[in-house]
């Protein structure tokens, strides 16, 4: 496992904007993400202008010029847009065919009538396998949106405990969204490092699979317990696919969405394999595993085995993707602010600052990313910007590193900003609503989850740094 050291980051290191000490560094950090939580919280600023404000008074406290401020967090913003925003753009076409098809729904009812012979001893395992799967391609909200209505038409009709139900299908959710791409912040974070796609993708399974069995059908027990509550009527909607006159097939559907995800990996199995770049092979697994290729694939696939086999026609095809599109521009702005946050806090100075501080710690790299993304995501609130700020940050420590150790830094971060979520993020607002809980509740199940799934994973990526 690599530790920290001065030589580790003083080599990704860049001359700072400005010449403030690290004691007003420090507290321009502070003061800094205090702007964001306060806008965010207090003021109900939405994030994207509460993170470029944020990014200007961080550049302010600590004396750098406004000019020089402004450069880094447009320089931040855009590097962060280009390298994932056609990325996110194709997740969101894939998400919408998936929903709008019934292709999510005809997933859910296939899994829940096999889980049911169970006599619903097995439901909250189908649940999290649900999650996991329709969680590959979707973001968070948007999966809590398309899932949970079913779970609670599941906990209502089947007589189920709402979190023995729940709990596992946003812990599926989460695990997906923090650990493993192409979800925007492994993505952003896979960047920032400079890891291998592939080796992340095939280590992030490893370290998933336990994690959310743990945080979820387990876990699930005790939250029962803790907080016993019906699921709430008025949150019970029509499905999306009720008036449908068909929808795609079970095995076209996983298909389509696993075929990303098959491509990447057969990538990364290649390089490890073959490891010639010149090989013809290598070559063309390059090409069609490289992200941009494999989500672009799934989505020409998806028009056929989602859309066209729900008997879409072309303009309504036209129209499903068109109507993807236009919600993901806040996302973009909202993951380009927070990665010029991110180049901000580099650009003052904050990697030197923290090389200075810590430089006699001897505390593992992999420890301090997970450190210093749960200290982000604490103050943000958002498991974005925790990564990709996190990941700029600790980014010259992957200079060194293995193929394997800065695929498992890029975990440690994604394992950080999960940690506790509570009332600066926007997830908590979202499953307390729907699932008709108090403030006191939420606690007590889903922000415990949150840190069940931060803590376990990182547990997990510190085994496999003993084995990589």
């Amino acid at each position: 496992m690599t530790s920290l050291s001065v030589e580790i980051l003083a080599a990704g290191a860049t001359g700072p904007i400005t010449s403030a000490g690290n004691a007003r560094l420090g507290i321009a950090v502070l003061a800094g993400i205090a702007v964001i939580v306060l806008l965010i919280t207090r003021f109900k600023l939405h994030a994207f202008l509460a993170l470029t404000i944020g990014s200007l008074a961080l550049g302010a406290f600590a004396g750098a010029p406004l000019d020089k401020a402004i450069t880094s967090f447009s320089t931040g913003l855009g590097n962060t847009v280009a390298g994932v925003g056609v990325l996110i753009a194709l997740g969101a076409v894939l998400g919408k065919l998936l929903a709008d098809s019934g292709g999510a729904d005809q997933i859910v009812d296939t899994i829940l009538a096999k889980a049911g012979r169970s006599g619903g001893r097995a439901m909250p395992w189908a649940m999290v396998a649900i999650a996991s799967l329709i969680g590959l391609p979707l973001f968070f909200e948007v999966g809590i949106v398309l899932l949970i209505p079913v779970v609670l038409l599941v906990a209502k009709r089947g007589n189920y405990s709402l979190m023995r139900i729940g709990i596992p299908a946003l812990a599926g959710l989460s695990v997906m969204h923090g650990l493993i791409p192409p979800h925007p912040g492994p993505l952003a974070a896979i960047d920032a490092v400079g890891a291998n796609l592939g080796v992340t993708l095939a280590l992030g399974v490893v370290v998933a699979v336990p994690t959310v069995v743990i945080a979820g059908p387990l876990f699930s027990r005790y939250a029962a317990r803790w907080v016993d509550i019906p699921a709430p009527e008025r949150m019970i909607p029509a499905r999306p696919s009720e008036d449908l006159e068909k929808r795609p097939g079970f095995a076209a559907t996983v298909a389509t969405m696993l075929l990303p995800v098959v491509l990447m990996l057969a990538k990364a199995l290649v390089d490890i394999v073959v490891d010639d770049p010149e090989n013809h092979l290598q070559r063309v697994t390059d090409v069609v595993g490289s992200p941009l290729i494999a989500l672009l694939a799934a989505v020409l696939v998806g028009l056929l085995t989602l859309g066209r086999a729900a008997g879409f026609t072309k303009e309504r095809i036209s129209s499903t993707v068109e109507k993807s599109l236009a919600p993901i521009a806040g996302i973009l702005l909202i993951v380009g602010a927070g990665g010029g946050f991110k180049q901000t806090l580099i650009d003052v100075g904050v990697g030197q600052m923290i090389l200075d501080v810590s430089k006699d710690w001897s505390i593992p790299a992999l420890l301090l990313a997970w450190l210093i993304a749960v200290a982000i995501r604490l103050a943000t609130g958002s498991a974005t910007v925790a990564t990709i700020s996190a990941a700029g940050l600790v980014a010259p420590l992957a200079a060194d590193m293995s193929t394997g150790h800065a695929a498992l830094l890029v975990l440690a971060v994604g394992a950080g900003s999960l940690f506790f979520s509570h009332v600066n993020d926007a997830g908590f607002w979202l499953v307390k609503e729907y699932f008709g809980m108090d403030v006191g509740q939420t606690v007590k199940t889903w922000s415990v989850m949150e840190t069940i799934i931060s803590v376990v994973a990182l547990g997990f990526v510190l085994l496999l740094s003993l084995v990589v």
